[in-house]
């Protein structure tokens, strides 16, 4: 598979420019090229010689591509799933579903690692050092996950905020 080195570097500027077409963002760009570089290294004995190693290299990176969103998607629905899971429970009035749904949807939107922290401390219950016990972290990692993940979710409460309805024929508080 190895030969003229500037033959190589056309078939990674090629490569680049692709994925840069498919993902039309740099560093989602880089991720896929990375990952087809390395998947072309793990799978060399495929490559056939007599055809065009550039073309088999643009193949890879298209499926390691496309690959990432349907990896995408199904983790986009994961998440949906899970919030509505966290839902089912729960029987609250209608303003009061609509706001927990956006909670669990903010909820299951974190990373995994600040939603792990997230879930034990809160609603487990669990002090910080069992929870870096449990998770093998240094405490100051739990308090600075905890601290991201409530962050992430006070900014989409910001994101989602409403005017407060104004009562007709009645008194409003404000």
């Amino acid at each position: 598979m190895m030969d003229d080195p500037r033959n190589m570097e056309a078939d990674l500027l090629a490569m680049r420019r692709y994925a840069r077409a498919l993902a039309r963002d740099d560093s989602d760009a880089d991720d896929v090229v990375q990952d087809a570089l390395l998947r072309a290294i793990e799978r060399q004995e495929t490559y056939q010689p007599h055809r065009s190693r550039t073309r088999w290299l643009l193949a890879i990176v298209h499926n390691v591509f496309i690959s990432g969103k349907r990896r995408q998607a199904a983790e986009i629905r994961r998440d949906e799933h899970f919030a509505q899971t966290l839902l089912s429970s729960i029987d609250p009035q209608q303003e009061e579903q609509v706001r927990l749904t956006e909670i669990a949807r903010s909820f299951a939107a974190l990373p995994d690692n600040q939603r792990a922290v997230l879930h034990l401390t809160a609603i487990e219950g669990m002090s910080y050092q069992a929870t870096a016990d449990l998770l093998h972290i240094p405490i100051g990692t739990v308090m600075s996950r905890l601290s991201r993940a409530r962050a992430a979710l006070r900014e989409g409460e910001k994101g989602t905020s409403r005017p407060h309805l104004r009562l007709v024929g009645g008194q409003d508080d404000q």
